[in-house]
């Protein structure tokens, strides 16, 4: 089915299924976004090190977790995948996918993909109950931690390296933001300084609407 096609309908769970393997899609809302199958090289060695030292924290724990590419199921109109996220209900772990809200999701933004991110997808996860997210930007090398709070989200805190990360869900996860942005700087690239942020109002909505009409965003 080409990309036009996709535009102009609501798609389902069963719509997703059946589309090509080599294909990457998130719905939201019943309207599917396409996603690059190239992420930067950035964008992966972040990944790549916050699953595996996720994955040393809650080793011999009930929680679990994945790196995308994993389908999360929300409903039947609201299909993502986070880059990282973490399962504490082994029932939400089926054979494809994880069925229903993470207990913590983690978003690696980009320029073309952070307006949909921090949009479309906090009021998506917002609606659905996922009560903690992380939104994390290669550079400058921030990440932002934030919590459910009634209808949408409140920011807690804003690291960066050599800063500590403090899960407000996990108090014992902290993670050394120098181990997770261990990466040369590009020429004329400077090191990011840390934001400190006062109390905020919510963010996001706890009733998901869809984003901006455009797909198309490199991960």
């Amino acid at each position: 089915m080409s990309n036009a096609a996709r535009a102009v309908r609501t798609y389902t769970w069963d719509d997703y299924r059946a589309w090509p393997d080599d294909e990457r899609w998130e719905i939201i809302g019943g309207e599917a976004y396409a996603m690059s199958p190239s992420p930067t090289v950035r964008h992966q060695m972040i990944q790549a090190r916050l699953v595996s030292a996720l994955d040393a924290f809650f080793r011999g724990k009930p929680c679990r977790a994945i790196s995308s590419p994993m389908d999360v199921k929300l409903s039947d109109t609201d299909i993502v995948q986070p880059d990282v996220l973490v399962v504490c209900n082994k029932d939400q772990i089926k054979p494809t996918h994880i069925e229903g809200a993470p207990a913590l999701v983690v978003e690696i933004l980009s320029d073309s993909t952070e307006a949909r991110d921090r949009g479309a997808k906090m009021r998506l996860y917002a609606a659905h109950g996922v009560p903690e997210v992380w939104l994390v930007r290669p550079h400058p090398s921030i990440a932002e931690v934030y919590r459910l709070d009634g209808e949408g989200y409140r920011l807690i805190a804003t690291y960066a390296p050599p800063e500590t990360l403090k899960s407000p869900g996990f108090p014992k996860l902290k993670l050394k933001l120098k181990d997770v942005f261990d990466f040369p700087l590009e020429p004329g690239e400077k090191a990011a300084m840390t934001v400190r942020e006062g109390p905020v109002p919510v963010y996001g909505t706890k009733r998901a609407r869809p984003g901006a009409k455009s797909r198309a965003g490199r991960r």
